[in-house]
């Protein structure tokens, strides 16, 4: 075997999945089960199902059931590159630069876990894992210097793995802890070789260890708190919640003796990458709840601006001197109940680029402003055909439109930069279903 082809199949063990990964989460870029999708996340502080172990966990203790969730979440994007003319643009096949789906299979559960601890405070635990390419891909990973250019925050989504407890502190103040776990991943490949490319005396080593960053959050039922009766409070809540950074990592090392050529200790190749990174968030959230509807209001502060210091480290995208901007986004929810058995969701979102500046040298990343648009529909059967529990049927759809951006291209090795200026922009459709039992 070629010591090149050692090589990337080192980095593809290591990696364990395809192209077109990304810098963010399916939680943070579309949300997780058809509620968030419909919304924006603009509920999503203040929803109780599975998805509370992400976004707030300590709504996991404000529905007293226990529920088992199953869903599928399909990412249409249609993400252009438009050429505005340089020195030496490169052949594109149409304007359209990326259309790779994101498919996401996820499975959730939360139960009491009351009856195994010696306390009659309640407890509630769940969890929430998502796969991609509906099942069949379980880490998404690509990190590459682009020519044409490339998005920043699509396409395929890593493994998605969120697990943690909520309970009532006190009448009215609710708290939980979650983690969320991402992965790092080792591999190192050592052989002699000619040279013709025929290697002998191979050594590979791949390893992968579970990376574990926090989330904490906290919900307050200002009625219960403050009115021994109906008041003014009566029907508020609020939710503050943090959740740390994390990130996909990969390490690979390769080393190579060449007899007569490079002699002990070899030649040393070593590349360290990182991808689906997410900033600390801080989130902030007020909701209005009556018996029929409910409206959310919440604020996110996202720090973006620590991957810059992050990306010194790669290896791959150390040149470009990557700058984020922190931004703030904000979100409306709103859910109103249309009969015995609809439940109707909708929401907008607001979110700003991250991203500063018009190039990154070799690396060429895109990112938009975006707006957010959502929409949903929930169905309750207290009594449904074969299952002995309540089932909730919900869909979810949500549009991604990217204002249009310009950037300029630039490379290492060209004649001269920028060789090119594009215009970015698209827009990204997500269909969003799932089937749940109350138990």
């Amino acid at each position: 075997m070629r010591a090149g082809r050692f090589i990337f199949a080192a980095l593809g063990l290591a990696c364990a999945g395809s192209l077109h990964a990304n810098m963010g989460n399916i939680a943070t870029t579309y949300g997780i089960l058809p509620t968030d999708v419909a919304s924006a996340q603009g509920l999503s502080l203040f929803n109780t199902k599975v998805s509370a172990t992400y976004y707030n966990p300590s709504q996991l203790a404000r529905d007293k059931r226990g529920e088992l969730t199953g869903a599928l979440l399909h990412g249409e994007h249609e993400l252009k590159a438009i050429s505005l003319g340089g020195s030496n643009p490169p052949i594109r096949e149409g304007s359209v630069l990326m259309n790779t789906p994101t498919q996401h299979t996820l499975i959730g559960m939360k139960t009491d876990l009351t009856s195994i601890t010696k306390y009659q405070r309640p407890l509630y635990f769940g969890f929430i894992a998502g796969i991609e390419k509906f099942g069949t891909e379980m880490l998404a990973f690509n990190s590459e210097t682009s020519n044409e250019g490339q998005y920043f925050r699509y396409g395929r989504q890593p493994l998605f793995l969120n697990l943690g407890a909520g309970l009532e502190l006190i009448p009215g103040i609710d708290i939980g802890a979650s983690a969320r776990i991402t992965l790092h991943s080792t591999a190192s490949l050592v052989a002699q070789t000619d040279l013709a490319g025929n290697t002998e005396y191979e050594r590979l080593d791949v390893s992968a260890e579970p990376s574990i960053r926090p989330i904490l959050g906290s919900s307050f039922n200002l009625g219960t708190l403050f009115c021994q009766q109906d008041c003014l409070l009566s029907g508020w809540e609020a939710a503050l919640v943090f959740r740390g950074h994390s990130n996909t990592r990969t390490e690979v090392s390769a080393n190579t003796v060449i007899p007569g050529t490079i002699p002990d200790p070899g030649l040393t190749l070593v590349i360290t990458t990182l991808d689906s990174w997410q900033p600390d968030i801080f989130a902030a959230g007020l909701q209005y709840k009556q018996d029929r509807w409910r409206v959310a209001f919440t604020l996110e502060q996202q720090n973006w601006s620590d991957l810059g210091s992050e990306l010194q480290d790669d290896t791959i995208k150390d040149q470009a001197l990557l700058k984020f901007n922190d931004i703030v986004i904000p979100r409306i929810g709103a859910e109103f109940r249309v009969g015995e058995h609809f439940i109707v969701t909708t929401g907008v979102a607001m979110e700003e680029s991250p991203l500063k500046g018009r190039e990154s040298l070799d690396v060429n990343y895109f990112d938009n402003d975006r707006l957010v648009v959502g929409l949903g529909v929930g169905i309750e059967l207290a009594n449904p055909p074969v299952l002995a529990f309540p089932l909730r049927l919900d869909f979810g759809y949500q549009y991604q439109q990217l204002k249009a951006r310009e950037f300029d291209m630039t490379a290492s090795d060209a004649p001269s930069n920028p060789y090119e200026t594009v215009k970015a922009e698209g827009d990204v459709n997500v269909f969003s279903g799932s089937m749940t039992v109350k138990f």
